[in-house]
């Protein structure tokens, strides 16, 4: 017989495996000697050691499933529950029941990680959804449309969720870029609408503006032109394809009025810079009559020089301004001038002047004089208000008085 710390062969050949409960039988061995036996089921024993330790790596760096994973756990139980092993099957034991408990483990951590991805991809959704809907009301259809598609997209590469949830909001989401394409549709269609009748209304322009073309009549016809330009501006555009040729026609017909009206209005250049050199002349001849110390005679002076002045034709349009506007100074201070003449020699306006001014002096003095009682009284109080009441009234007087030196002047 023969035997080790966890089993013993007897005298028949039968193998027995050492337990808690004690003795059970593993086999049988009548082929050699015992110790071959022990070794054989030790091997044995040995195996399933080297089965859980390749299941125990799988279930902690694979992502072998629960089920796959329970049911080797099951296959290795029945084995060591066979007892076809010698060796410390209450170890293995103990082993396959820490395994089950940490694939236990692992499914609940899988389950958690399922819930929180599937709650992860609900909340992208919503928002997906939430983000198509405002776009659908949006009126940049480029990049709105640029966006919903990109919205799909992302989409696609969420998880799926539960078909009820999943197929409500999907059905949120293509709701929205229906109604999005439906308005961008209309849209455009509106837009090809107006494209059309601005080409109606620009081939109208076109043969009106070709019509003028070869009009003398400079003043009317540049006006009616600035007119059809107007129009043309609020006619809007119209298809590409015809945009481009109808604007050449009608800047063409432009081109060939004001090219001829150039070429009149170039000889009428010159005469109109030899009429501005005579009115920069009388220009300076006025302006000496500043500043006027004699109203009368620089009032003849002035009219004389302005009928010479409107004897003189156009000048260059560019200095329009600026020459008359050096006549209009010198008339500005003429009537200046008479204005200060009438207001000095006014006997009605003086009279006012002279009533104000006396009024707002007594008043100063009745002020004055309150505020010396006050004073003598002890009423500080009462004095510094009276005083603020005279600086108000004196600032008055002084204004008065200086429009009275003006009758005087």
């Amino acid at each position: 017989m023969s035997s080790d710390p966890w089993g013993r062969v007897d005298e028949t050949g039968t193998v027995y495996v050492r337990t808690a409960d004690g003795e059970k039988v593993v086999g049988s061995w009548q082929a050699g000697a015992p110790e071959e036996a022990l070794a054989y089921f030790e091997r044995k024993y040995d195996g399933l050691v080297v089965e859980i330790d390749l299941l125990e790596r799988r279930v902690r760096t694979t992502d072998l499933s629960a089920k796959d994973a329970l049911a080797a756990v099951g296959h290795l139980r029945q084995q060591v529950d066979q007892a076809h092993a010698v060796g410390d099957l209450e170890a293995l034991g103990r082993r396959l029941d820490q395994l089950t408990e940490l694939i236990e483990t692992r499914r609940e951590e899988r389950r958690a990680a399922r819930a929180r991805q599937a709650e992860e991809a609900r909340k992208a959704k919503e928002a997906l959804v939430a983000e198509a809907e405002e776009l659908a009301a949006s009126d940049q259809w480029r990049a709105a449309g640029e966006r919903l598609r990109a919205l799909v997209d992302t989409w696609k590469g969420l998880p799926r969720l539960d078909r009820k949830s999943d197929d409500e909001l999907w059905h949120r989401f293509s709701h929205a870029r229906s109604a999005f394409s439906k308005r961008r549709k209309a849209h455009f269609a509106s837009l090809d609408a107006q494209r059309e009748e601005a080409r109606r209304r620009k081939e109208k322009l076109v043969a009106e503006a070709e019509a003028l073309s070869g009009s003398t009549d400079w003043g009317p016809t540049a006006a009616r032109y600035r007119e059809l330009m107007q129009d043309w501006k609020a006619a809007g555009r119209a298809q590409r394809e015809h945009e481009d040729k109808l604007w050449q026609r009608f800047r063409g017909a432009q081109d060939v009025f004001f090219a001829a009206r150039g070429e009149v209005f170039a000889e009428r250049d010159a005469e109109q810079r030899e009429n501005l050199a005579r009115k920069e002349e009388l220009a300076a001849e006025a302006e000496k009559l500043l500043p006027v110390t004699d109203l009368k005679a620089a009032r003849a002076a002035f009219r004389a020089i302005n009928e010479r002045w409107d004897a003189i034709g156009h000048v260059p349009r560019d200095a329009r301004a600026g020459i008359e506007g050096r006549m209009h100074a010198v008339e500005r201070a003429i009537q200046e001038a008479e204005e200060a003449e009438w207001r000095r020699t006014n006997p009605e306006a003086r009279a006012r002047a002279e009533g104000l001014t006396g009024q707002l002096q007594d008043a100063v003095d009745k002020l004055r004089a309150q505020i010396d009682k006050a004073r003598a009284a002890g009423n500080t109080a009462k004095a510094q208000k009276l005083e603020r009441e005279l600086e108000g009234r004196q600032a008055l007087l002084d204004q008065a008085l200086k429009g009275l030196r003006e009758f005087s002047g």
